[in-house]
């Protein structure tokens, strides 16, 4: 016996998982095999007639399912008692002093009522303290050893199915996975992006060749690096940091003079693990909400360095944009990269956002320092 394996929504359910038809009927299927054996081990020493020995059978099942019936009753008030409720709660001794004491006074019970019912017509009859106690005795240790078997299999029970639920849950992430990835892959190559950039190539191309064939060579290096990012679950800094540069780098193109960049890393980390898309996510960001509402446009940083005692790394997307006046920061995006974060790192890992001084946002990444695969 153990304390509950998983918690029960109310009494009246812990209750009713245990006293229930099922479990009256493994209890009664039980005490007819209890019956026969004792039958077919005294049959040799008390030679009887079939219907007398069919009769003692009956009557000696029924005496059993007595004390079974009153063992399965306690041990449903002990669960029902087990479960928290109002701030009452048991500790691990006293839960199972009160499991025994349940299968003990069940026991118990079910002596006396096996010597009223088998004696109901003889109200004189002496009370036997003797078989009392051997027989409450017998059908405690037998009432325990089922208890525990019970805890036993509900426990494999509840086991299965928080892995069952675990499993669910990882599917549902890996497909929240692939929803960011898709919805990050909207939001950095839409069709007016790819549109507008080709239309600057072309424009480009007819007045200044040399400025069109930059912007066209920037295009493909970030579609050749973004496109393969979306079929991988991982990436590094490094890579990651290509991909903002040939973004901003096109960009740039677009905007001219309203739009300058700066990206700083520390070598030794260009090689840490970093979620796909994660950091083009936060430029975009910046780019959208903060800059473009801008006429004059504005300047955006990115500063990747270690943090923490060396074990965790810290990534920066800096603006001068117009900050939080004109976004919430609590996009699609956003939250895409705080669940994809956590499924990754759990409470390791964080997205913070903050207001930038004298004005622009800083989106800061938080997470453990592991060494990419790529």
């Amino acid at each position: 016996m153990d304390t509950p394996v998983a918690p029960t929504n109310s009494p009246r359910e812990a209750f009713l998982r245990v006293f229930n038809l099922r479990m009256i009927a493994a209890v009664y299927y039980f005490c007819l095999m209890h019956a026969l054996s004792r039958e077919l081990a005294w049959y040799d020493y008390e030679p009887m007639p079939w219907t007398d020995w069919l009769f003692s059978l009956v009557q000696f099942t029924r005496q059993s399912l007595i004390t079974g019936l009153m063992i399965l009753l306690m041990i449903g008030g002990a669960e029902a008692l087990l479960v928290p409720v109002a701030g009452r709660r048991w500790g691990g001794g006293k839960a199972l002093a009160l499991q025994g004491g349940a299968v003990a006074a069940g026991a118990a019970i079910g002596a006396v009522l096996r010597h009223l019912a088998v004696n109901y017509d003889k109200p004189d009859e002496h009370f036997m303290w003797g078989w009392f106690f051997s027989t409450a005795g017998l059908w405690t240790l037998l009432g325990c050893l089922a208890y525990a078997l019970l805890r036993v299999v509900r426990a494999e029970h509840a086991a299965a199915d928080r892995l069952r639920q675990a499993a669910r849950e990882r599917e549902a992430l890996e497909a929240q996975q692939m929803e960011a990835q898709v919805s990050a892959l909207n939001a950095q190559i839409e069709p007016h992006f790819l549109f507008n950039t080709l239309a600057n190539v072309k424009r480009l191309y007819a007045t200044t060749p040399d400025r069109g064939r930059d912007m066209l060579v920037s295009l493909i290096a970030y579609l050749r690096a973004a496109l393969p990012s979306m079929r991988c679950t991982d990436s590094t800094l490094g890579q990651e940091l290509e991909l903002v540069r040939n973004y901003l780098t096109i960009l740039q193109m677009r905007m001219g003079e309203r739009l300058s960049f700066d990206i700083e890393a520390e070598a030794g980390l260009l090689g840490a693990r970093l979620p796909p898309m994660v950091l083009p996510t936060l430029v975009e960001n910046a780019i959208k909400h903060g800059l473009s509402p801008l006429p004059e446009g504005g300047r955006i940083e990115i500063h990747a360095h270690a943090s923490g005692a060396g074990d965790e790394i810290a990534v920066e997307v800096r603006d001068n944009g117009q900050g939080f006046a004109g976004s919430g920061g609590s996009g699609v995006g956003l939250a895409n990269t705080r669940a994809r974060l956590g499924a990754l790192f759990g409470g390791r890992a964080a997205l913070e956002l903050e207001a930038a001084q004298p004005r622009g946002v800083v989106a800061r990444v938080r997470m453990p320092l592991v060494p990419g695969a790529a």
